[in-house]
């Protein structure tokens, strides 16, 4: 019987940590391709299919906030983990404003890489095969077996983040989440991570709410944190 191995694109410039990561990736069940600048991972994003991509922010050629940036334009719902040795919150936060799923600081141990990276995938498959059902609403359908949102018949593209997040808004509708509540459905209980991380999901969100309807269905509950409601 042959196996199908989760398919990830490594993309860092450093070739000692390429092989480093790729060896230990591969031990734990990944197929790995590698690009060593922005420009050849862009090129293998557009002639291959990934399940995961792992990007370094700094490369040559194209960094790896631009080429994300690049990324969910075209492939939105494509799991996205960033690499870098900043460490600042602002820079963590603007990885997740250009789109990412994850972030790992260098350095790190290749042992939390994978296991981050098998959780991301995890967290992705269940929301691809949940058959939890549809949602519907004045003009909005959030269908969790197809990973899909729909204003009036026409997709929105999410990210995988994104339609976690709305997904458990939706479901409850007018019940308000906490940052922690929300961090924990959608990052998992053991994720630690700041909870602005939320507010720039949210934001993003908002943001393709603002393109498409004449009012935002999610809403801040001041003191507590968001919800989601049908405004007539």
């Amino acid at each position: 019987m042959t196996i199908i191995k989760p398919k990830v694109l490594l993309a860092d410039d450093e070739a000692g940590l390429r092989e480093l990561l790729r060896v230990y990736l591969e031990n734990n069940g990944f197929e790995v391709r590698e690009a060593a600048d922005g420009l050849d991972a862009e090129r293998l994003i557009n002639e291959d299919k990934f399940d995961l991509l792992i990007i370094d922010i700094m490369m040559p050629k194209m960094d790896g906030l631009t080429l994300c940036r690049k990324v969910r334009i075209l492939y939105e719902g494509l799991p996205i983990m960033l690499l870098t040795a900043k460490g600042e919150e602002e820079d963590r936060l603007l990885g997740f404003e250009c789109g990412a799923d994850d972030y790992v600081v260098k350095p790190f141990s290749p042992r939390e890489l994978a296991a981050r990276a098998k959780a991301m995938l995890r967290r992705s498959t269940k929301v691809s095969n949940s058959n939890e059902g549809t949602l519907s609403f004045p003009g909005l359908t959030i269908d969790q077996a197809l990973h899909r949102l729909e204003w009036h018949g026409v997709e929105v593209i999410l990210t995988p983040k994104e339609f976690s997040l709305l997904y458990l808004l939706a479901k409850t509708p007018r019940i308000a989440f906490t940052r922690e509540q929300i961090m924990s459905s959608a990052w998992g209980e053991n994720y630690f991570a700041e909870l602005r991380i939320v507010d720039v999901h949210i934001k993003n969100l908002r943001e393709k709410f603002n393109i498409i309807a004449p009012f935002n269905y999610l809403q801040t509950v001041r003191g507590v944190g968001y919800k989601f409601e049908v405004i007539p």
